[in-house]
């Protein structure tokens, strides 16, 4: 339908309108460009914009056409619903058109729609209408029909209007119904709106299933999902796993062709009926308010609880309760007026990968970082983001002005879902991962088991600052307050080139830097001076040596009356250790034969670091009669009595053996806030003791 050039030529145009002030002359690039992205969302399910945008230029349009009547023809966005149909399937016609939902983004926003539905209603200021709030799901949206309970047929929302039939399809959806009902309500015939949709665990093994079929991934769940919808043979619909909710009763009558909704008072009595009739309705995640207030604030309650949630939702849906109400309140062409969805802040954006930097490692790994045109994302401006490595850049196809889809994963983590090879223009250069390091020129290395290419030279300046700033991170030697900024201002000034410098600061010369003071720099001498005690495992973990994690460390320190004793273990000795592997022993050893390193490990000492074995360093015994000796334990969910890292040391005193997942191995599981998947998986395996934080406390009679 549209060739790369013109779709290239109507994306720079949706951003040029986004930050123009339209004017009558933009008529027709508005109505132009919302058909494009249209198309690309509902029929290619491949959208360029995030909703946001959309909406945006959307609204533009509206206001045009309100402020100039004139320009609202009969093919106008604002006249009709999205499009989704294609050319793949039988045309049906829908019993009720299937409309689109007006937004909103704030409170604000939800107090004036509750306004409109007053003054609609002829509603005084100071009473309260009741609202169902559910959520706004992010799938396929579906149309079901039921005559005498069975179900006939069923459609994708199409244009509103028509829609496309995939009743084969849905039938193989175990989660919907074949025969429900209806006849003891009296209803003959009924349609039903819902939305089909993938849970988030299970879009998670189809990518991870293309990925190893070597098949390009879908970049959400809605993807997988409304692609689901269209497939020619419904085994392969059922092989994506799609289950549909129910969101509303549309239409109904009786055997005499009588409209028979009516009998229903509310909304929530209708979707209630539905719950018991055997569909799967939205429960714990829809709720009936007494008012305005209350729905904003279960929105809001949603929004920041979404990520927990087994399936993607981008917003939530207000609607009103009384469907009397509703009736009063009708419907403009494009939306019901009695209802508005609360969309949440954008997950994915577009943006523009401008250029690559390279960041070395404290051992040497080197992550490509991109850095992109600012874009807001879940309320965060996000202008750089990983690469993780050569391998993603060129699995992802990136090249230097790619327009690129952009996510927030976990609403924490930025992360390029994909480049839009449609709009390129000729103009995008391909990523060149360099040969050398950026920071040092020397040649780069990659093992044959490992991602990442690495610069192997120890004493590179930039793994140099790296190692100095993970020293003195509260995973490694933990001093308290000497965070990155300490380490990069110090090393900049000249007083940090190697981590025994840390133990060697002049104070004074810190209490006169601007930004500190005496009293800071007391307290962060206190630190250092309290960080000299550490037990050896913290010391030999905060020299970063490749593979040589915190386990290891202790595993070895319980070995050595002192650190420098290990330039005497060979690789025998080492591997001689149960969980300690050959790769570890190699990278050990030779950090050990190194005289620049046993240099330093020696300047250390005389700075006063302790360098001997301490009581913290030696296993911990365990009596024959602890409350956990020979168990596997697993924590999930967030604890608030301890940390997840205390539990897990106040297990292994108690004699237990924390593993990282659920499995036939696993004997207890302890639940905190949000345990997800894993209590899941472990209450179906029927072997798994599962605790409370507090029921394990008591257990080891804390």
């Amino acid at each position: 339908m549209y060739t790369k050039p013109q779709q290239r030529q109507l994306f720079d145009l949706s951003k040029q309108l986004l930050e123009t002030a339209v004017t009558t002359e933009h008529a027709k690039d508005l109505h132009q460009v919302l058909h494009y992205h249209e198309w690309k969302y509902y029929v290619q399910n491949d959208p360029v914009l995030s909703d946001f945008e959309y909406d945006s230029l959307f609204k533009k349009l509206e206001a045009l056409e309100a402020k100039h009547p004139e320009l609202r023809t009969p093919d106008s966005p604002t006249q009709r619903v999205a499009n989704d149909m294609t050319n793949d399937f039988n045309t049906v016609e829908h019993l009720v058109p299937m409309l689109s939902l007006d937004n909103s983004y704030n409170a604000e926003d939800l107090k004036d729609f509750d306004e409109r539905i007053k003054k609609l209603c002829l509603i005084p200021e100071n009473e309260d209408v009741a609202y169902v709030v559910e959520p706004k799901f992010d799938g396929g949206s579906i149309a079901l029909v039921y005559e005498n309970d069975v179900l006939v047929r069923a459609a994708t929302r199409g244009n509103g209007t028509k829609g496309d039939e995939i009743t084969a399809n849905m039938k193989v959806l175990r989660t919907v119904p074949l025969r429900a009902n209806f006849s003891s309500k009296g209803i003959q015939k009924v349609e039903l709106r819902g939305e089909a949709l993938i849970e988030k665990n299970n879009f998670e093994k189809i990518n991870a299933q293309r990925e190893a079929e070597g098949q390009s991934l879908f970049a959400n769940p809605r993807n997988a999902a409304t692609g689901g919808l269209r497939m020619k043979n419904p085994n392969e619909t059922a092989q994506r796993g799609l289950e549909a909710f129910i969101y509303q009763l549309g239409y109904a009558i009786n055997d005499q062709g009588e409209h028979v909704l009516n009998q229903f008072s509310t909304h929530h009595e209708g979707i209630e009926f539905l719950g018991n009739t055997g569909f799967k309705v939205p429960t714990i995640e829809r709720k009936l308010c007494k008012n305005i207030q209350e729905a904003a604030d279960f929105c809001a309650m949603w929004e920041a609880k979404r990520e927990g949630y087994n399936y993607e939702i981008d917003g939530m849906v207000v609607k009103v309760n009384s469907l009397a109400l509703q009736e009063k309140c009708g419907f403009t062409s494009h939306h019901p007026r009695w209802a508005i969805a609360y969309k949440f802040k954008a997950k994915q954006a577009t943006s523009t990968l401008e250029s690559v930097e390279y960041q070395i490692g404290k051992i040497g790994s080197v992550t490509p970082v991109a850095k992109i045109t600012p874009v807001q994302l879940a309320g965060v401006t996000v202008s750089s983001i990983s690469l993780h490595n050569a391998d993603f850049i060129s699995g992802k196809d990136l090249h230097i002005g790619d327009t690129v889809l952009v996510e927030r994963a976990g609403d924490v983590i930025p992360y390029i879902v994909k480049a839009m090879d449609e709009l390129r223009n000729g103009t995008e250069q391909p990523i060149v991962f360099p040969t050398e390091c950026p920071v040092c020129s020397t040649k780069l290395v990659r093992a044959a088991s490992e991602a990442a290419w690495r610069c192997p030279n120890f004493q590179c300046e930039a793994q140099v600052l790296q190692r100095m700033i993970f020293h003195v991170s509260k995973p490694a030697m933990n001093i308290d307050g000497f965070g990155k900024s300490y380490v990069e201002r110090f090393h900049e000034l000249g007083w940090l080139t190697n981590i025994a410098d840390i133990y060697n600061l002049d104070y004074e010369a810190i209490a006169n830097l601007e930004g500190f003071g005496k009293r800071s720099a007391e307290k962060l001498e206190i630190a250092i001076n309290k960080a000299k005690e550490n037990p050896i495992y913290r010391v030999l973990y905060s020299l970063c040596i490749h593979h040589f994690g915190k386990k290891a460390s202790k595993l070895v320190a319980q070995e050595i009356d002192h650190v420098l004793d290990l330039q005497k273990w060979t690789l025998e000795d080492f591997v001689n250790i149960k969980d300690i592997g050959p790769v570890v022993a190699e990278n050990v050893t030779e950090f050990f034969q190194d005289p620049t390193n046993i240099a330093l490990l020696e300047q250390m000492e005389s700075y006063g670091v302790n360098l001997t074995q301490t009581e913290d360093d030696k296993p911990t015994v365990v009596s024959e009669d602890a409350p956990l000796v020979g168990k596997t334990i697993l924590f999930t969910g967030k604890l608030f009595k301890v940390s997840r890292k205390e539990a897990q040391e106040l297990a292994i005193k108690a004699g237990a053996r924390n593993i990282s997942a659920v499995s036939s191995k696993l004997d207890i599981l302890v639940v905190g806030e949000k345990a997800g998947s894993k209590l899941k998986k472990a209450t179906a395996l029927g072997t798994v003791q599962i605790l409370t934080e507090d029921a394990f406390l008591e257990l080891l009679g804390r």
